[in-house]
């Protein structure tokens, strides 16, 4: 079994829903993130963090995958002032509803001031909510953005056991570690991180508290990287054990914290009924045998 804790499954086909069950994935993690073009108003935001929540759950249960997602406003968008305050005026009765596992994702983009006003203002409100958070780490100036992030976490009175950073590096690792946080790693075909460097960091600074996902989005990235990896891991001598903590067990305990999501909900799942409709609409088209019972 394996979780995909940052997969932004909007930006994917159902094709990719069934060929991550068929892999072994049990639960995906679907972060707000920027959608490739900038929001214009509140409304799109409001639809668009409805969507995660409501379709996207629906989409991924049809093929027995259990679907949480993080709500936030983006790095990116906090840099539009008017977007923001209005986004943030919504973000407080969007985050206590059923299946959120954090705030997220969050953190610098460029490392404006507006960016670090909108990063600590969600902060508070993770606190305020107990939720976990999830920290985007910026590509460039990425060290910096990462110590600057943790150094303002600390600073606002949340735990790192609380807080994941993801897309972590061979640069960023050691402080995120040293300092008490989860370490999550990015597995893209071209960049960020790759598979064969995740076998090195783990075998260099062990499997304790280090998060392996796909992060896969409308970009050249792919949904399956959480079981490729294990594969690999486990093919450069990695214990099963070490394994089943960077694919699974860490996400699980990082988000387990929201209280959202425990493994009862998919060792004891509902049987899959594809017969089921969601505002009037099946994600199967005509001539397709539904599938009823439970996943395999």
């Amino acid at each position: 079994m394996f979780i995909d804790p940052h997969a932004h499954m909007i930006s994917r086909t159902t094709d990719d829903y069934e060929a991550m069950a068929r892999s072994g994935v049990v639960a995906v993690i679907e972060p707000a993130f920027w959608i490739g073009q900038a929001r214009t108003n509140a409304g799109s935001y409001k639809d668009y963090l409805s969507h995660i929540l409501g379709f996207e759950r629906f989409r991924a249960g049809q093929f027995g995958i259990r679907h949480y997602c993080c709500i936030g406003l983006n790095s990116k968008e906090a840099n539009n002032e008017a977007l923001a305050e209005a986004v943030m005026e919504l973000l407080p009765d969007f985050a206590t509803k059923e299946g959120v596992v954090a705030i997220g994702e969050i953190g610098y983009d460029e490392q404006t001031a507006l960016e670090d006003k909108y990063f600590r203002l969600q902060l508070d409100l993770a606190r305020e909510l107990d939720l976990p958070v999830m920290i985007h780490t910026p590509h460039r100036d990425k060290k910096r953005g990462a110590s600057r992030s943790m150094d303002v976490i600390i600073e606002h009175g949340i735990a790192p056991s609380r807080v994941v950073i993801d897309h972590v590096n061979e640069e960023t690792i050691k402080e995120v570690k040293d300092r008490g946080f989860w370490a999550a790693f990015s597995i893209y075909p071209h960049s960020k991180m790759t598979a064969e460097r995740m076998v090195a960091l783990v075998k260099q600074y062990g499997a304790e508290r280090l998060i392996v996902d796909s992060a896969c989005d409308w970009g050249i990235s792919d949904p399956l990287s959480v079981s490729k990896t294990a594969s690999l891991l486990a093919d450069q001598g990695i214990s099963a054990d070490d394994v089943r903590l960077v694919t699974y067990a860490n996400a699980l305990a990082a988000y387990g914290q929201s209280g959202q999501m425990t493994e009862t909900d998919w060792l004891s799942p509902a049987p899959i009924d594809q017969r089921t409709l969601y505002q009037g609409n099946s994600v199967l088209r005509g001539g397709q045998t539904p599938q009823v019972g439970r996943p395999d």
